[in-house]
């Protein structure tokens, strides 16, 4: 009877301590995330004005805007593989602090050379940030728990959108000329100094683990910890991942993906402006649009896949429709509301693959191993974030359209429900 009983109040205690994990660390990671997303693509609307005023080209414009992440990709690895030694808390604040400052200083870009330079400082300030949030949640959640929690915090990129768009608008046309600055300038300066702040707040909100959790009783570290013991067990050793194909082959499928959402995230106000919209506030309303959709998609496919426990298809699926999608949007040339149907569908399909995408290393790469896991497959993966705007940036000066870049970016989307279809690393 005891043991029933203990069983009983287990059933009761868990649900409540992961209500209060949700509200404590959710939150707070998603607003950091969501700064961070609006500080990699806010260049995006900075560009129709910033490009006139310093006369950068397209191809210019998709180099530097894509150039972040090679910053990011050669500074990530060492960054994660230094975050379960140094602790989750210092490693956000030093990521937080520095890209806040970096972000703020773009104001200052000149010429096309300072541009590059600004963008790869702030790849490499901000790099190790996302795969060191999914390595700490992989900390706090179990595989039953955590395609919810990632699409929470990665919501994110999606409401970075909703948000970005008309703020940035606002923020552009509202403060042009104020104190001698550009609109673009003030907006770099207002979206980048937040995430100063935030990089404090780092120090005071989270804890590096459960057991240093002051805000949690002993009972609730006990009942989390067994929680997370029953976790399977993957691979524990770093060189283990380095040797796993499996591994090189998601890091791939996260190429594509990722290379088709930062196209779009970049493109999606030029591609708006193209259907005949120059109205800056009415088109930063409109590039808004494709994000609330991405937004519902986000949090109904990470229950969808926890509910069922499957991850293959529930990122491959949306990866094959959104490269479907964004090849039939190169017919509506003329046609505002099908682009932004199609786009909308689009980039909500896109977001919901990555959002399932990211559920799947941690069930497979364990202890601190994982730290460098993770970090590798987006390394790999995300020097897609300089392919994707930059191919189309390329496409467009050659061709004077954006037609070619859509079908190439549409074709990396197939490309990569593809290579998650055949890799059958996540559990079924």
């Amino acid at each position: 009877m005891a043991t029933i009983q203990t069983a009983a109040t287990r059933g009761n205690d868990v649900p409540a301590l992961y209500d209060r994990l949700n509200w404590r660390l959710l939150p707070f990671l998603l607003i950091c995330y969501l700064f961070a997303y609006l500080d990699r693509v806010n260049v995006g609307f900075a560009k129709l004005q910033m490009q006139s005023d310093l006369g950068f080209s397209d191809a210019a414009y998709g180099v530097g805007a894509g150039i972040f992440f090679l910053g990011y990709v050669l500074f990530e690895l060492p960054s994660n593989l230094m975050l379960p030694r140094i602790g989750a808390r210092k490693t956000f604040f030093r990521i937080l602090v520095l890209w806040g400052i970096t972000s703020a200083c773009m104001l200052f870009v000149r010429n096309v050379q300072m541009f590059y330079g600004m963008r790869f400082l702030l790849g490499i300030f901000e790099a190790g940030f996302a795969p060191g949030m999914i390595f700490y949640l992989s900390r706090w959640y179990g595989p039953s728990r955590m395609a919810r929690a990632i699409a929470i915090v990665f919501l994110a990129g999606p409401i970075g959108g909703i948000v970005g768009g008309p703020l940035s608008a606002w923020l552009m046309t509202s403060l042009a000329g104020k104190a001698g600055l550009a609109g673009w300038q003030w907006m770099f300066l207002a979206e980048g100094l937040p995430c100063i702040v935030l990089g404090v707040l780092t120090l005071f909100v989270l804890s590096d683990r459960p057991a240093q959790a002051s805000w949690l009783s002993d009972d609730e570290k006990r009942l989390l910890e067994s929680e997370l013991a029953a976790v399977p067990a993957g691979d524990h050793s770093f060189k283990a991942v380095l040797r796993n194909p499996k591994v090189y082959l998601l890091a791939c499928a996260y190429f594509c993906i990722i290379a088709s959402i930062y196209a779009m995230s970049f493109w999606l106000p030029t591609i708006v402006k193209s259907q005949g919209v120059d109205d800056t506030i009415r088109l930063g309303w409109y590039a808004a649009i494709p994000y609330v959709g991405a937004a519902f998609g986000m949090y109904f496919i990470g229950r969808r896949s926890d509910a069922r426990r499957e991850r293959r298809y529930h990122s491959s699926v949306p990866a094959f429709l959104a490269a479907v999608l964004l090849s039939l949007s190169v017919l509506t040339d003329g046609n505002l509301v099908a682009s932004l149907v199609l786009l909308t569908l689009a980039t909500t399909m896109l977001w919901m693959a990555y959002t399932v995408f990211w559920a799947i290393p941690p069930e497979y790469i364990k202890g601190d191993a994982a730290a460098g896991g993770i970090a590798l497959i987006n390394t790999i993966g995300l020097s897609g974030g300089f392919w994707g705007p930059a191919i189309i940036g390329w496409a467009k000066t050659a061709t004077g359209n954006l037609h070619l870049g859509l079908l190439i970016v549409a074709g990396l989307a197939l490309c990569g429900a593809v290579l998650l279809v055949t890799n059958r690393l996540s559990k079924e």
